[in-house]
């Protein structure tokens, strides 16, 4: 019998015999005919970015069938980092990461949603899960966009290890991706207008 994990905006997110599978929930307020192209345009959207992203040496979840509203994926058992980041390992947690989201950003492979419940951390390796959001894009705008939003992410949920890990992460995202410099730039930028709306 499946076991329901979680029930996200999206997606139900359900595991049986060591299997992870993700159904895209029907909207209502949306007409059935785009509701329906729209889940099966995103599933296989995000099925396609899971198995690119493994073919270039991301650790993601492996695809093993794809429906047309769901995806089924191997079960990575481990715990979220959000649960076991602290000051001792966020460093070769966060430079892990930077280089795996390096790799995606040199191949247009923008996340979308990085952030660290969307990491699982097992036997010391860190897999990546969630490709939801996710998108194909060459943009430098999307690639800082994706970079802003860990940072946010990491001031709402880690605040005193934010620092830590985003500059640990940048230094090996940089290393990774060498051509990266215009995306540090647009970070700043986007901070600058983030500033701005608040005031």
């Amino acid at each position: 019998m499946k076991k329901l994990l979680r029930t996200g905006a999206e997606a139900k997110i359900y595991s049986k015999n060591g299997i992870l599978s993700k159904e895209r929930v029907k909207k209502s307020y949306r007409i059935d005919a785009i509701d329906d192209c729209l889940r099966k345009r995103r599933t296989k959207a995000e099925a396609k970015l899971l198995e690119k992203a493994r073919a270039l040496g991301v650790l993601v979840p492996k695809v093993m069938s794809v429906e047309k509203y769901s995806i089924d994926m191997e079960l990575v058992d481990g715990a979220r980092l959000k649960d076991t980041l602290d000051a001792r390992n966020t460093t070769g947690f966060a430079k892990k990461l930077g280089r795996m989201i390096a790799v995606l950003h040199k191949n247009d492979i923008i996340h979308g949603d990085i952030t660290t419940s969307n990491v699982v951390v097992k036997e010391k390796e860190i897999y990546l899960i969630d490709f939801g959001l996710g998108y194909v894009s060459r943009g430098v705008e999307d690639k800082a966009v994706d970079l802003h939003l860990l940072e946010s992410a990491l001031l709402s949920t880690h605040s005193t290890l934010k620092d830590k890990f985003f500059g640990a992460f940048c230094e090996s995202y940089k290393k990774e991706y060498s051509d990266s410099t215009a995306i540090f730039v647009r970070i700043d930028e986007i901070r600058q207008r983030g500033r701005y709306v608040e005031r």
